[in-house]
């Protein structure tokens, strides 16, 4: 579970016209990295089967370095550099999940995909549209993400189904209204003619991957809490 948040900073948030293009980039490039996931967890469950547990080690450590490299240094990396890896990440992602395959039945993937898809869907709309400043919330849903990263640690050694479920239930709610937050913020990175600068590309991509995250976050957790295991 990752959030970053370092990039943003506290602008006015422009016209929902001038911005309209930059957003569709973020949403555009987020829906990209969401079929490269698809597609590479459906390559994986098909041709690798479940994978080991030694690959899990790595790929979460790949996929964090990853968003911080992103995170970090994104503004001073090509284009063509920033879009790689986070089509990399992507794909680092779809391998790590694809074990949910085996978990729970293709219905309840389904299904789970698509409420996802409404909540995030207005959450973001509200969050685009909203003229109250989130930032209060903001803060205090991070530090709520932070919580529910400790409760997992420690859930990992006491194995409770009952705790896991409470995590997931929280988790819901935290990334629900991290979307509408995150939206706001990505929003105020748009700055005049950005949609067509270099500068401006890259922020998309920074964009995308933050909404990406909360995406992904909120698919988990609202997996744990609604989804039907396949017996």
């Amino acid at each position: 579970m990752f959030n970053q948040q370092n990039i943003f900073k506290n602008q006015t948030i422009p016209s929902r016209t001038e911005a309209s293009i930059f957003m569709n980039k973020v949403f555009g490039w987020m829906s990209a990295g969401l079929l490269v996931t698809a597609l590479t967890a459906n390559w994986t469950v098909n041709n690798i089967g479940t994978i080991p547990g030694s690959w899990y080690f790595l790929l979460f450590f790949g996929q964090l370095f990853l968003v911080y490299k992103l995170s970090r240094n994104i503004m001073s990396m090509s284009i063509n550099t920033a879009t790689g890896l986070f089509i990399l990440y992507s794909a680092l992602t779809g391998v790590s999940i694809s074990g949910i395959a085996f978990v729970y039945t293709s219905a309840s993937l389904t299904s789970t995909f698509l409420s996802t898809s409404i909540i995030f869907g207005l959450m973001a709309f509200y969050g685009m549209t909203t003229k109250t400043n989130l930032n209060s919330m903001g803060r205090f849903l991070i530090m709520g993400l932070f919580g529910i990263i400790i409760s997992s640690i420690i859930n990992i050694f006491i194995g409770s189904s009952i705790f896991q479920l409470a995590i997931s239930a929280i988790g819901v709610l935290i990334f629900t209204g991290l979307t509408a937050y995150d939206t706001q913020k990505i929003l105020q990175l748009y700055q005049g003619g950005d949609a067509y600068s270099e500068s401006g590309q890259k922020k998309a991509v920074f964009g995308a991957l933050t909404l990406y995250l909360d995406f992904i976050n909120l698919f988990i957790f609202l997996l744990q809490f609604m989804g039907i295991k396949d017996e």
